[in-house]
């Protein structure tokens, strides 16, 4: 008698706590972190490379598409099933056992569903962090499948420059296991493969180990909330602070009043810096850091960053309104909590956007003035990173006021916030988000061809089968 696809399945399977059949037990994993909502056929969770290899090979076989998910904390639904029910969800969190330090290399070999939070714990103790900042809490193959930034991309770059080796299971018939897992620094012999499965979303591999590369633990830290005179002389301030702080720079990053106003009322437990004075139009906050204790030979940081205010103050062209020196403890968990605190403010349509650095100021500019007389519902809840050019672009709009064309609405809205991006300012429509179901369509319009030939091949060539929710196929001849 000819076996079942389950049966397969748990031919290959190594304990119970590998296949969820139950839609209580398979909810969690396939509703998203923005709400979306799919079904899947199983969700399968292995334990070691070689049941992701088994069970990736059984799927392929029975030609059934297969999502990866890591920490599933990603915001443009890719990595959840879609809503036919055809689909296998296969999840990376039982795959933590691997944590194999390198003091001497200053690297670390870990597991893909271990989370940044318990990594950098551990590395705490030895004086290390993965230095990837971060609000949300993801595991590590999901950062390295999106290429995370996060807020100290300005220090140390984003996941693709601190990773330097991986292991990957192709979407093949074999369920192919390839190791790229060294952790050599330097190692110019051609292609460097890695790199094709950073960023692209599981399309091209499941990640299931990785190598990063570790910094040294900040000892030394001082912050402060520059308020500048307007956008304009935003690019002064970051020139200046480059220049006159250096490799001490770690942080410049950028948040509106809108998006502060919505974290202080519905994240209670924030401390506000402004207290007793109304919130300005934008604030930078600012970070310098150290790996090393402070010295009586040296400047404090704190004496650093004030000296470093002082001029500013004191330029010419007078660059900035007012500055709030400012405990870290206390502005970095505003900056951390604006996501949660914007999406509690309504209808949210949340762009990841990014720019060279001075035309992410002007598209800022030009949004402000354009959307309230194109959407004059729509209200802008923006921050981000301006040391790097990236910024979340939030809109809140009161779906009551579209009655049911509120799915138009949203629609109309995206076309043109991507539009003015891509078209107009050269930018990208995803930063550091990926792809996912809400970015293929744009992915498919302002692709080129010979782009989208390239990622057909590659696909083709390293994972034939259904994987991952991105099409890199598919490009502006082919909507």
């Amino acid at each position: 008698m000819d076996k079942s696809f389950i049966d397969c399945l748990k031919d290959v399977s190594r304990s119970p706590q590998s296949i969820l059949s139950e839609q209580k037990d398979k909810l969690p994993y396939e509703t998203g972190a923005r709400w979306e909502r799919g079904q899947a056929i199983f969700v399968l969770r292995p334990a070691t490379n070689e049941e992701i290899s088994d069970m990736v090979a059984v799927c392929v076989e029975w030609g059934v598409d297969i999502i990866p998910q890591s920490g599933n904390t990603g915001l443009v639904w890719g990595s959840t099933p879609d809503t036919t029910g055809n689909q296998i969800l296969l999840s990376l969190d039982r795959m933590r056992t691997v944590f194999e330090l390198d003091l001497v290399n200053r690297s670390v070999r870990v597991g893909a569903g271990v989370r940044l939070s318990e990594l950098n714990a551990k590395l705490s103790e030895h004086g290390l962090f993965f230095p990837i900042d971060l609000g949300a809490d993801p595991m590590i193959g999901g950062m390295i499948s999106t290429n995370t930034g996060g807020s100290k991309f300005l220090r140390y770059g984003d996941v693709r420059a601190n990773t330097l080796g991986l292991k990957v299971v192709l979407g093949d018939h074999d369920g192919t296991l390839l190791d790229l897992n060294s952790a050599l620094r330097k190692n110019n012999v051609g292609v460097d493969w890695k790199q094709v499965f950073i960023g692209t979303s599981g399309a091209f591999g499941i990640v299931s180990e990785a190598v990063l590369s570790l910094e040294l633990l900040p000892q030394q830290t001082a912050v402060a909330l520059l308020m500048p005179t307007s956008l304009a002389s935003v690019p002064m301030v970051l020139i200046e602070a480059e220049r006159r702080l250096g490799p001490q720079l770690s942080a410049f990053e950028y948040m509106s009043c809108n998006a502060m106003e919505a974290t202080f009322a519905n994240v209670a437990s924030l401390k506000n810096p402004f207290s007793g004075t109304e919130l300005p139009e934008f604030v930078i906050l600012i970070e310098i850091s150290r790996p090393w204790m402070s010295r009586q030979s040296e400047q404090t940081l704190d004496q650093v960053m004030e000296d470093f205010l002082v001029e500013l103050w004191e330029h010419p062209d007078r660059p900035l309104s007012n500055a709030v020196p400012a405990a870290p403890e206390d502005v970095w968990p505003l900056r951390h909590s604006i996501a949660e605190g914007v999406r509690k403010a309504g209808y949210l349509i949340a762009f990841d956007l990014a720019f060279e650095r001075g035309r992410l100021l002007d598209f800022i500019a030009y949004t402000k003035v354009e959307i309230p007389k194109r959407f004059p519902s729509a209200r802008v809840f923006d921050f981000g990173h301006l040391g790097d050019g990236g910024v979340h672009f939030n809109l809140i709009i009161s779906p009551d006021e579209f009655l049911d064309d509120v799915d138009i609405v949203e629609g109309a809205i995206r076309d043109w916030v991507i539009e003015t991006c891509v078209r107009k300012f050269d930018g990208s429509f995803s930063g550091e988000h990926g792809i996912g179901r809400k970015n293929q369509k744009y992915f498919n319009k302002y692709s080129s061809k010979l782009i989208t030939q390239i990622g057909a091949g590659l696909k083709q060539a390293l994972s034939p089968g259904n994987l991952g929710v991105p099409q890199f196929h598919k490009g502006c001849d082919e909507n």
